[in-house]
């Protein structure tokens, strides 16, 4: 389970000067509103924070669903200074991650069953594991989580050793259940690559036609080959894509979605007590 508690207490830091001078200690009620259309993202994680601190979360839809912009998607109550004080990260959450997987179920459906839509490693430094599960419910492919998941050869790696057949060579030292994906931008270079065992051939910023090319001599040498296009590619460029490579990858799902605008509004405190 994702935990968000580092986040609250980098906020809170020593404490809510705010709310702890201004805001009664009642209990009380509040809502949550998604203000645009939107895939949910990030439900669990922001009720699992909120109910860290002692207040009771009920959501009305969760991680994956759709809804209409002005939806309620959360009900709260418990301490109002809890729901104040979490209020920010619980919210800044559901924003970030509901924007990754809005993007992402776009480009799935652009894809529609064509191709596979992954992530990379294109994150945000401590933030990175909810934006690949932002992914996910969005239905992409969230890619290799770090660079302990599998062995990607890019193009530093082959520069430094000295080039494709030397780092393959490299990389045979490697346990045989480890994935190898390899960065090409030759179909001469794919060859070589499929040739000395690669699961995975990456076609870094080659456009359609060249990809499919690599493609085309990749599967001549092993058709179980997997290739992947990578590069600046944007959900306008899936469709030119399908039947040129397996999966397209784009860092753009992570590195450039926009945040989905979300509200809390207090409803009331229980004692009656207004400020």
């Amino acid at each position: 389970m994702l935990d968000a508690g580092a986040f609250l207490r980098q906020d809170v830091g020593r404490g809510d000067i705010t709310t702890e001078l201004t805001v009664p200690d009642v209990d009380g009620t509040a809502y949550v509103t998604c203000e645009q259309d939107a895939v949910i993202a990030g439900m669990s994680v922001a009720t699992n924070l909120l109910g860290s601190i002692g207040v009771s979360c009920k959501p009305h839809y969760t991680d994956g669903q759709r809804v209409e912009a002005g939806t309620r998607v959360l009900s709260l109550s418990g301490p109002l200074r809890s729901i104040i004080t979490g209020e920010r990260t619980a919210l800044d959450i559901l924003m970030r991650m509901s924007g990754i997987a809005t993007l992402t179920a776009r480009a799935v459906e652009k894809a529609d069953g064509g191709i596979v839509v992954a992530a990379t490693r294109k994150t945000t430094p401590g933030f990175g594991e909810f934006e690949k599960e932002a992914v996910r419910i969005g239905r992409g492919d969230p890619h290799r989580s770090g660079l302990d998941s599998m062995i990607m050869v890019k193009d530093n790696h082959i520069r430094a050793c000295g080039g494709v057949a030397e780092a393959m060579r490299r990389v045979r030292s490697a346990p045989f259940y480890i994935k190898v994906e390899v960065e090409v931008s030759t179909v001469e270079d794919a060859v070589t690559a499929a040739e000395m065992g690669a699961d995975i051939i990456m076609a870094d910023n080659c456009g359609p036609a060249l990809t499919g090319e690599i493609r085309d001599a990749v599967k001549a040498v092993n058709d179980r080959i997997l290739v992947e296009a990578s590069g600046g590619i944007t959900i306008d460029d899936i469709t030119a894509y399908v039947g040129k490579a397996d999966i397209v990858s784009m860092g753009a799902l992570t590195h450039s979605a926009v945040a989905v605008m979300f509200s809390l509004d207090i409803d009331r405190p229980r004692c009656g007590l207004m400020f």
